[in-house]
């Protein structure tokens, strides 16, 4: 019986895909995705039938996906990161109730992006998209000012596109309410590719034009410091 992998295949290069996610994919027939995304699996995906969709195609891509697996075919839909966090794990489960699926997991943005700052996380953290597509802008304002009122480290995904210049300074003029102007940011694009860039600044030094939909953010709590070019999040061990 044909079955549908979703699949997290991380940020985007091929290294940090998992061994599971590899084989799935190798074994797969069909594989379903963005267009960049199945780029981003290169020879892997040679010789397999490719169903692609465009920006905010979601939707059709789940749908093609599981008729591909209703006809027989075993077939994986990826999504980079991972799948279960604004990836496709959730609409496929809602649509997919007579064919069987597996999730597999993957790398997600944020942690890629948090070793390469060093260890900015480490601790409770709260992750926000201040995309409004899906979301209502009212309830992410409100996610905002409750993760920074609890001394979340916050990471921020789609922080800036051609359509939202604003959300993001709006997003940090709420954190900084809660937060020193000094509080560590770092801001990473293309997290995990070949292209990847790393800045690390502060809370009121942030550059909103160097942002954009490519870039996550991760805004330290309280206790955040940056030595030697790191970001550390202390976890509350006694370091002596």
């Amino acid at each position: 019986m044909a079955k549908l992998y979703v699949v997290g295949i991380g940020p985007g290069g091929l290294e940090h895909m998992t061994y599971k996610a590899v084989e799935v994919i190798k074994n797969s027939e069909v594989i379903v995705g963005y267009t960049p995304y199945i780029d981003y699996l290169g020879d892997l995906v040679d010789g397999k039938e490719l169903i692609s969709t465009g920006m905010r195609g979601e939707v059709e891509r789940c749908k093609a996906a599981i008729d591909m697996v209703r006809q027989g075919k075993d077939t994986s839909i990826v999504s980079t990161g991972d799948a279960g966090l604004y990836g496709m794990a959730g609409p496929i489960l809602e649509l997919a109730t007579d064919i069987e699926v597996e999730i597999i997991p993957g790398v997600t943005a944020a942690f890629s992006a948090a070793a390469e700052l060093g260890s900015p996380i480490m601790h409770d953290y709260a992750s926000i998209s201040l995309s409004d597509l899906l979301t209502p802008w009212e309830v992410i304002l409100k996610r905002l000012h409750m993760a920074s009122e609890g001394d979340f480290v916050i990471s921020i995904y789609n922080p800036r596109s051609k359509g939202r210049k604003t959300h993001l300074e709006t997003a940090i003029e709420i954190i900084s309410k809660y937060r020193d102007g000094s509080t560590p940011v770092g801001i990473v694009r293309n997290s995990g590719r070949p292209d990847t860039s790393i800045t690390i600044t502060t809370l009121s030094e942030i550059d909103y034009e160097s942002v954009d939909m490519l870039s996550v953010l991760i805004i330290g709590n309280s206790n955040t410091f940056i030595r030697d070019k790191q970001i550390i999040t202390p976890r509350g061990y006694i370091i002596k």
